[in-house]
């Protein structure tokens, strides 16, 4: 049966989860009822499939196949399911439908969903509302097949269903981290002398001045949690903030670099399920490193699978403890530099390049969604000193280094690009600098304010 998504929908699972949440027994530190699921299943698209939402080559082939990867933990009240996408994003009502079949197939509500993106471009980017918009110029532009969508919300729902009988006792959990080397680079550190972004040092660089700038800010380190029975090692979960592209735009399908290191990672450890999502890597990609060549995809393969290497090293089990699953809305104003009639015009542009167009369908999408009042669920899954946060869209990556900051000694690790809505999100103090990634931004700079107030809440 199909759900209608409705803000009362919205509200009454809420409501519904925050009751379970608080009479869960798991609440109780040490309890021998937690289980875990791990389930996996395909999203590779069909050749002339869009990708990255249809202003870059289409699918002419596959290197090698997309994913979706996740968990489910039993026990701790309604279920709780976290799983990570093999695609460039899902936005708006497309992630509403996703958590939404995945918290049917689980037996849970949609706000104890988090459906995060791995972001690789050579991969379908999902609005579907900007589909419907593209699809009324009766150009041949597409940015999803809806059909192809659909099954892979069929194939979620059989996988969840299939991996719970399978689910394996949760007794440990472990945290760890290693230094990532010559990987990522922040893209914003050409300024002029105005203070404002002059050139961006991109996923992949030629230019030898933009390489020899500093790294700039970033998070140097890929954190990994670990999930256990007993001894065994049942799922491990990687984070590292970087855009993970090293070459697209072909039509060349592919995982790209950090989907190669998990899937080497896989073949190492059969019996453990690895998931890598993607930090807070707004402003943050490889470019300082990566020629965009054959030979730096695979350098790069090799630096984030030695991170993750050296993460799990450093595992140490330990008792799970307290588990609980926090949420928090959020609906951040518009930027009021896109207005809806200007938007519009745009879009039915003949003369507009495919990105000029579809861009702007989803400014539309995320404009709708506001008026729709249907809010972003930001969510937290506690496992007594860590904390799995999970964040929407591009988040830069101050955001992440301010929740590690808002959480004090405890462990944080940080999923981005959960739902695509707003595109980038900038902190409040880079909107003046301009630059692509502001300029992109569907949000205004409130939504610095409205996002950490909600990093606090969860994480307080």
């Amino acid at each position: 049966m199909k759900t209608k998504i409705t803000r009362r929908y919205f509200l009454g699972t809420s409501l519904a989860a925050g009751a379970a949440a608080l009479a869960s027994p798991a609440d109780a530190a040490g309890s021998p009822k937690l289980r875990i699921a791990t389930f996996r299943f395909d999203v590779t698209p069909p050749v002339g499939h869009p990708l990255c939402g249809g202003w870059i080559t289409p699918m002419a082939d596959c290197d090698d196949a997309l994913e979706a990867i996740g968990f489910v933990v039993l026990g701790a009240g309604k279920p709780i399911v976290i799983c990570a996408v093999d695609w460039t994003g899902i936005l708006n009502d497309a992630h509403v439908a996703w958590r939404t079949v995945l918290a049917e197939a689980a037996g849970t509500t949609p706000d104890r969903v988090a459906v995060q993106c791995v972001h690789q471009h050579d991969a379908p980017f999902v609005c579907l509302h900007a589909e419907k918009l593209i699809a009324e110029q009766q150009t041949g532009l597409r940015v999803v097949e809806v059909e192809f969508f659909r099954t892979c919300l069929d194939r979620a729902r059989d996988a969840v269903k299939k991996a719970i009988p399978a689910a394996r006792t949760l007794t440990h959990i472990a945290q760890g981290e290693g230094k990532v080397i010559e990987v990522a680079g922040n893209r914003r550190v050409a300024l002029g002398p105005d203070g404002k972004v002059r050139k961006m040092r991109g996923s992949g660089c030629r230019d030898a001045e933009l390489i020899a700038l500093p790294e700039g800010l970033i998070d140097p380190m890929l954190k990994t949690v670990a999930f256990y029975d007993g001894a065994d090692k049942v799922a491990a979960c990687h984070y590292y903030a970087t855009h993970p592209m090293s070459q697209y735009g072909k039509g060349h399908v592919s995982s790209d670099f950090v989907g190669l290191a998990r899937k080497r990672r896989q073949k190492d450890e059969p019996g453990c399920t690895h998931i890598y999502f993607t930090g807070c890597a707004g402003n943050v990609a490889a470019g300082k490193y990566n020629d965009g060549s054959p030979e730096a995809r695979v350098r790069l393969t090799q630096r984030i699978y030695d991170g993750i290497v050296a993460s799990e090293k450093s595992l140490v089990r330990a008792p799970v403890g307290a588990v609980s699953w926090k949420t928090h809305e959020i609906l951040p104003p518009t930027n009021p530099v896109f207005v809806a009639e200007k938007l519009r015009e745009m879009v039915a542009n003949n003369a507009n390049v495919a990105a000029n167009r579809i861009r702007p369908a989803m400014t539309l999408g995320w404009m709708q969604r506001l008026e729709n009042r249907t809010p972003i669920i930001l969510s937290a899954l506690h496992l007594g000193e860590i904390a799995l946060l999970h964040l929407p869209a591009e988040c830069f990556v101050e955001y992440q280094i301010r929740a590690q900051q808002l959480a004090g000694a405890r462990f944080v690790a940080t999923a981005a690009y959960g739902d695509g809505g707003p595109w980038y999100i900038p902190v409040k103090e880079e909107y003046p600098k301009g630059g692509y990634e502001v300029s992109v931004a569907n949000c205004s700079d409130e939504v610095d304010g409205i996002l950490t107030r909600g990093m606090r809440e969860l994480l307080g």
